[in-house]
């Protein structure tokens, strides 16, 4: 297939055993089914993309369903585009699957990471905090100065300091696809994947392989 990725769900984590007999930490992606939504063409947008939809919805409005009418009449939650990479183009209302991708694979994993609120700066930027002797009971966690009060007399942006943390989209690339199941459409990527149980993710081949 010709596409760039996928859409899928964090099913959680698991121990596989590879094809070399070792025992990997591995995440569970469940990978669509998606279904291809609309083409993207050079002539008429200017570059070659899918448009693919994933995750049933039970209620859409009038501009959804309409959109989703050549597709099928199907009611998707998820829209989103991936480049085509080469090949045979394929067509509106296909449906696709964990095929995509091969065992041994490097793939690059896309989510919105779990969300961890207000946080202070030894969490949210791992500060060590003040001295904990000679009396000072209050200095623990403290932040510590961010900036002088003369000359330039103001505090830079981007200076570290506590704030909301997490619920920040983030991408975990070159991961291996170590195992693949096709009749549950899952696949069992070595390491960790951003997000929570459950949470949408955004699976494609990796673009920089490393070496």
């Amino acid at each position: 297939m010709s596409i760039e990725g996928l859409l899928g769900r964090k099913l959680g984590t698991a121990q596989v055993f590879d094809a070399r007999g070792r025992l990997r930490g591995t995440t569970a992606v469940e990978v669509g089914p998606c279904w291809v939504t609309e083409l993207r063409t050079s002539e008429k947008h200017g570059y070659s993309a899918v448009q693919i939809g994933y995750q049933d919805d039970r209620k859409l409005n009038k501009p959804e369903a309409g959109h989703l009418r050549a597709a099928g009449n199907l009611k998707l939650r998820h829209l989103t585009e991936f480049r085509l990479t080469g090949g045979a183009s394929p067509s509106v209302g296909d449906r696709l699957g964990v095929e995509l991708f091969e065992t041994g694979q490097k793939v690059d994993v896309s989510a919105t990471s779990k969300g961890r609120g207000y946080q202070g700066g030894v969490r949210r930027h791992n500060f060590r905090g003040g001295p904990r002797t000679h009396g000072q009971s209050d200095r623990h966690r403290a932040p510590g100065s961010i900036g002088s009060g003369t000359t330039p007399g103001r505090v830079y942006k981007g200076t570290r300091m506590a704030g909301h943390m997490g619920a920040e989209r983030a991408t975990i690339r070159n991961l291996e696809i170590v195992a693949r199941n096709d009749e549950r459409g899952v696949l069992f990527v070595a390491g960790s994947v951003p997000g929570p149980t459950g949470g949408l993710v955004r699976i494609r081949k990796a673009r920089q392989v490393a070496k």
